[in-house]
């Protein structure tokens, strides 16, 4: 990992925070030494989700209505490898909220987001995951979720610009 000439507490809260923008947006436009850092931190954290996914457990809940009528229901709860996995993920990325699409009502956007805590965590077990796993799967070999390509110079200071972005 390079020093990117920041002191180490700043270092990391950058790479936090430019981890989570790109596993939220998919692409991110930044500096290519940050780049090259942000692509392996996020990957490994890629890594994390894939290879813990799968592991749930599903138990009996008794759940007991406004009358008083107690009934079980099925709940699916995270198994130890995956729940060590997401309390990684929470301490390795910073908690984006869920944004109310343009013309969505609020009771729609409640509705969509009430049983989810935290959204970025939840879209990275659900979505990317199980595609990375597929993808990995497929093609016998583990990593490369991500790809760096160079831009050019920026205008000003003259630096190195690269995107980065989920393949």
């Amino acid at each position: 990992m390079r020093k990117l000439q920041r002191p180490t507490d700043q270092r990391l809260a950058m790479l936090k925070n430019l981890a989570t923008n790109l596993l939220w947006y998919g692409r991110i436009e930044t500096t290519f030494e940050k780049a090259k850092d942000v692509q392996s931190y996020a990957e490994k954290l890629l890594t994390v989700a894939i290879n813990t996914y799968e592991d749930t457990v599903k138990t009996t809940k008794k759940v007991v209505n406004d009358k008083g009528v107690t009934s079980n229901r099925e709940v699916i709860n995270d198994g130890p490898k995956k729940l060590a996995a997401r309390r990684k993920l929470m301490s390795k990325l910073c908690d984006i909220q869920e944004v109310r699409a343009p013309k969505e009502s609020k009771t729609a956007f409640i509705a969509r987001t009430e049983d989810i805590k935290n959204p970025l965590i939840e879209k990275i077990f659900n979505v990317y995951a199980p595609k990375y796993a597929k993808r990995k799967e497929e093609l016998n070999n583990g990593g490369g979720y991500t790809r760096v390509i160079k831009l050019g110079t920026r205008n000003g200071d003259n630096a190195l610009m690269a995107i980065v972005e989920l393949v």
